[in-house]
Order: C-alpha cells, then sequence, then structure tokens
C-alpha cells in the first residue's frame, strides 16, 4: 500500500492522509511478521525467494501500521459492499492493472470499437491528474468517469463506491476499471472488482512477473500487450509465460495487439464468456 512508494494514504473517507511515520515500515501482506525475519516465497516450480523485513524502529510506526491496518479492513468492508452492488446488476467489474503506459486505454478504446454495441460497457478511469483517458473513452463510445487521485498511487473501494454515483451500471454488462499505472500498491485494494487483469507491454521486459510477483500472483487474467512490436525487440513470450507461471500457475495469459487487432477475438471471446459465467 501506500507507505511503500511514499504516497499519501487514500482512505475510504475520500481523504487524501499524508504518512506520519518517520522511517520506512513494514506493511501489506507480511506486516504481522517479526521484526528482522527473513521471509520467503516458494513459487510452483520449488524457487524460493527470500527477504528481510525490516525492524520496526518506534512505537509511532507501530501505529501507522495498525492505522494502515485498519484501513485496508475499512476498504475491504466497502469492496464487498462494491462487489453485492456489481452481482444484483449483473454487471462483470473487471480490474485492470498495470505500469503506466502498458496500453490499458488504447485496449478499451479498441474493444469498444469492436463490440459495436453487442456488449453494453462502462469504465472508471483512475489516474492521478486529468482526464484525458476518460475523454478517450467517451469518444470511442463508452460512459467513463474520471476518478483522479492526487498524491495516491491507486484506487481504492471508497473511489469506485462514490464514483458508481456517477455512472449507470450495465446489466448483463462490463464494467471497467483502470486502475492507475502501478504495479505495486492497487494489488492490494480489493475494489470489489470479479477479475483482475494484469497488462504487460511487450516493452516492458520479460522479468515484471518476477520484480513484481504481488501484483502478478493475484491476477486472473495476464495480457501481453503490443505484440505488434514483438519484431523489434528481444522479448521472448514464452519466458515470460513461463516467469508468470511461478508466481501464478492458474492465470490465463493472452497476447493482444490494439493496434493490429492480433489477438483481440480471443480477448473478446474471454470477455464475453466471463459475462455469461456471471449469470
Amino acid at each position: 500500500m501506500c507507505a511503500i512508494c511514499g504516497c499519501g494514504v487514500a482512505s475510504t473517507d475520500g481523504q487524501l492522509h499524508p504518512q506520519q511515520a518517520e522511517a520506512p515500515h513494514p506493511i501489506g501482506p507480511h506486516a504481522d511478521h517479526d521484526a528482522d525475519s527473513d521471509h520467503e516465497h516458494v513459487l510452483s516450480d520449488g524457487t524460493v525467494l527470500r527477504h528481510k523485513h525490516p525492524q520496526l524502529a518506534s512505537p509511532v510506526q507501530s501505529r501507522v501500521l495498525d492505522v494502515e491496518r485498519a484501513l485496508l479492513a475499512d476498504n475491504d468492508a466497502q469492496a464487498q459492499l462494491n462487489r453485492r452492488r456489481f452481482d444484483r446488476a449483473k454487471t462483470l467489474t473487471l480490474n485492470l492493472m498495470s505500469s503506466p503506459g502498458a496500453g490499458k486505454t488504447t485496449l478499451l478504446e479498441a474493444t469498444l470499437r469492436r463490440l459495436h454495441g453487442s456488449l453494453s460497457v462502462s469504465v472508471i478511469e483512475g489516474d492521478q491528474q486529468t482526464s484525458l483517458d476518460a475523454e478517450r473513452i467517451r469518444r470511442a463510445g463508452a460512459q467513463a468517469v474520471q476518478v483522479n487521485t492526487g498524491k495516491a498511487c491507486h484506487l481504492d473501494a471508497g473511489m469506485i463506491d462514490r464514483a458508481l454515483t456517477e455512472l449507470t451500471l450495465p446489466p448483463d454488462g462490463v464494467l471497467f476499471i483502470e486502475n492507475v499505472g502501478n504495479l505495486v500498491c492497487p494489488a492490494s485494494f480489493d475494489l470489489g472488482e470479479h477479475q483482475r487483469i494484469v497488462i504487460a507491454s511487450v516493452t516492458e521486459g520479460e522479468d515484471k512477473p518476477l520484480k513484481y510477483p504481488d501484483m502478478f500472483a493475484r491476477a486472473d487474467l495476464v495480457v501481453v500487450s503490443k505484440i505488434d512490436l514483438l519484431p523489434h525487440l528481444d522479448f521472448d513470450p514464452q519466458r515470460f509465460a513461463e516467469h508468470v507461471r511461478r508466481v501464478q500457475p492458474r492465470a490465463k495469459l493472452l497476447q493482444v495487439s490494439a493496434r493490429s487487432g492480433e489477438g483481440l477475438a480471443a480477448w473478446l471471446d474471454w470477455l464475453t464468456a466471463q459475462v455469461r459465467a456471471l449469470d
């Protein structure tokens, strides 16, 4: 969550809360481990990733840790309410996550053009500033709400709840939530989505699943984007897939190019199947 990268903490009350800690401290899924202890991630192929948790330096940091746990608990409670709302509306909700520039918005534009109204789509766009992406989505033919997070580097469930007051959920359709471009913090925040999609472009290299295992380990689908650039790069799709399998053996992988259209038919088939499965 936000203390890792130093941004303000966005809570479900809609306010940005700057960090009060005086030094780095452990947070997230392993925050309850002993201070200064070794922790291991054992991958599916037996590979062990080992790291040491930093020692808590002061009671101030312990109090901050308690606050962060409370924020995550509040977020998870709101996420459950969001999910019930999506279920009642029969709206498939997808959380799109990636690093900046991986092609989330471009993929959404290409998706809207190819659906031709056959499937209703709404979009929540998350960025720190500007409404540029929401404007692109509206021009492509879907309703979109822009959420600007300010200093926060991720969306949270409260932000989604407030965005829904400006958005009509499409029955038997899809709500795309385009998260802030970041491979760290968005992984920790449940928004109420049904599926998590991680998009990684071929320009980013094959090692991203190993460098950011928390993000990929929680993915239901991994989309490799910009494959039209493969002839110009050293990116090895098979090696990337192997790295994904090491951290998330169950994730489905797709390869697409929004520019050339390659792979988009398989992407739309997957999308349609998920909508049907929600009934």
